[in-house]
């Protein structure tokens, strides 16, 4: 893919705000791309520039939350669905169980998800077409194939490559089927090598067919 150029975190912020709400009165933002690729960065700073914007932070659900393990990779999709789009989408406040992947089970004290002008959804298969029409803004982040091992790798152990190699697959097997990277309204190289202020500005790409583009 190639680079558009950079873009900043608070300009991207005002768009979204000025743009329509589509979940209810809130206006959904879906952060979806390959594991280790950068959502989660890319995700917080948004969330930051949200912040200085309306004076309060939006909330941020992290799909990793609400797997029950490695083999729900895909299918915890009606847990977000109950548990947090659908009372958002009536307006009224959402709440979920956190999963500890250390104990293997979900942890009793439910996580608030209160109603506002933003919500940000952040994980592999966030912005799934069954979503998009109701975000107000869909993006793809990605980045080569082998850093996003290594980031993977650092940041869960080593003892992680057997799961994580079965986990890129389904990754790539559902972008494929999915057509994500060529329906987000933006997609976002989460490894860029031109120099920039990281924590105010993103690197725009172009969109492309392929999940795995960068491999």
């Amino acid at each position: 893919m190639t680079v558009v150029g950079f873009e900043a975190y608070a300009g991207l912020a005002r768009r979204v705000l000025a743009g329509p709400a589509r979940l209810g009165r809130t206006r959904l933002v879906v952060v979806d791309g390959p594991s280790g690729a950068g959502k989660s960065v890319f995700a917080t700073r948004l969330a930051d520039a949200l912040t200085a914007t309306t004076g309060g932070p939006p909330p941020v659900v992290r799909t990793d939350d609400l797997l029950a393990g490695w083999d729900d990779q895909l299918t915890f999709w009606s847990r977000l669905e109950e548990r947090v789009l659908a009372p958002v989408r009536a307006g009224r406040p959402g709440a979920y169980r956190r999963y500890s992947w250390v104990r293997r089970r979900f942890l009793d004290r439910e996580v608030a998800v209160p109603v506002g002008p933003v919500l940000l959804v952040e994980g592999v298969s966030a912005a799934r077409a069954v979503v998009r029409p109701e975000a107000s803004l869909s993006v793809f982040v990605t980045a080569p194939a082998l850093l996003r091992r290594e980031r993977a790798l650092t940041r869960d152990g080593p003892e992680i490559l057997p799961e994580l190699l079965r986990w890129h697959a389904g990754e790539r097997a559902h972008f494929a089927a999915d057509g994500t990277p060529a329906a987000v309204d933006l997609v976002v190289d989460g490894a860029p090598v031109l120099p920039h202020d990281a924590r105010r500005y993103y690197a725009r790409r172009l969109r492309t067919g392929s999940g795995d583009a960068r491999r």
